[in-house]
């Protein structure tokens, strides 16, 4: 037998190296050119407000940057809905439990960041527990899923009507609607929509944060509960891809003894294992 796990390791390395430099590639010269754009308006707004000088207008910036880092968006005025109304405290509820973190929005007092600690400790498990009771409805598209390679016919279908119904109900028609409600184009809808359910949670884009627009109350709340079934949903693809990936190394790489093979395939059909929900984070 070869073992595969060496392979693993290089490839999970130069899956990051590769990926590493095609975002090095893509996102170095646009961020250039904007540090490049950035600079040279503040050069403009010296030149036509000559009462101030570089380093006032340095120590605007920083006031910005902080009222920004507190949650406080510093376009617009003050008479915005606040950032913790019942609402938007729901919804960041949510992103601490589901370990998102879009870090936009973060306790700024020492009561909160102390109850945010404990809320999380047990928030996460709890939330974890309730995803793997909710991918308890799943498991039998699951297994159908694990089997998909191996019995064609009937389960190939179900397995299609099972991918097709969650990718429109967690990745289609949903950017569609924060296309509508947030201004967005459909393609940053789709974006913020995979970043969420996958919990990697950038921050870039997040729902009712636009100062310029009248949400609903619900508008968040309903995105919440969206945000749960997804990450079941997702977390479920996820795992039926990471072990796909695995029985594909391991047949690949090793070479078992035919009869031993034959033997695990009977009792696997006999008692089929029970799949686990992996939750990434």
């Amino acid at each position: 037998q070869i073992s595969w796990t060496p392979l693993l390791v290089l490839g999970y390395l130069f899956y990051l190296l590769l990926g590493a430099m095609v975002f090095q590639l893509l996102e170095k010269q646009a961020e250039t050119h904007s540090r490049d754009q950035f600079q040279l308006e503040k050069l403009k707004f010296l030149q036509n407000y000559t009462c101030l000088d570089r380093q006032a207008l340095e120590q605007f910036v920083q006031v910005l940057m902080e009222a920004w880092e507190k949650g406080v968006n510093p376009e617009g005025n003050s008479t915005k809905p606040s950032n913790w109304d019942f609402s938007n405290s729901f919804f960041f509820a949510g992103t601490v439990v589901t370990t998102i973190g879009y870090g936009n929005r973060s306790p700024s007092t020492v009561a909160g960041q102390v109850f945010c600690v404990f809320y999380a400790l047990f928030g996460v498990p709890l939330n974890l527990a309730f995803l793997n009771q909710l991918g308890k409805g799943l498991n039998a598209h699951l297994i159908t899923l694990e089997r998909w390679v191996q019995k064609p016919g009937r389960a190939q279908v179900q397995s299609a009507v099972f991918l097709t119904t969650g990718t429109l109900l967690f990745l289609v028609f949903p950017p569609l609607v924060f296309s509508y409600v947030e201004g967005w184009s459909y393609g940053e809808g789709f974006y913020f929509t995979f970043i969420t359910l996958s919990t990697i949670g950038f921050g870039d884009y997040v729902v009712g944060t636009n100062p310029n627009k009248h949400y609903i109350p619900l508008y968040r709340s309903l995105t919440a509960i969206w945000i749960v079934f997804g990450l079941a949903w997702l977390a479920l693809v996820f795992n039926v891809g990471a072990e796909l990936m695995e029985k594909f190394l391991q047949l690949k790489w090793h070479k078992p003894d035919l009869g031993l093979a034959e033997g695990a395939t009977t009792k696997l059909e006999d008692e089929p294992e029970q799949p686990r929900i992996h939750i990434p984070t």
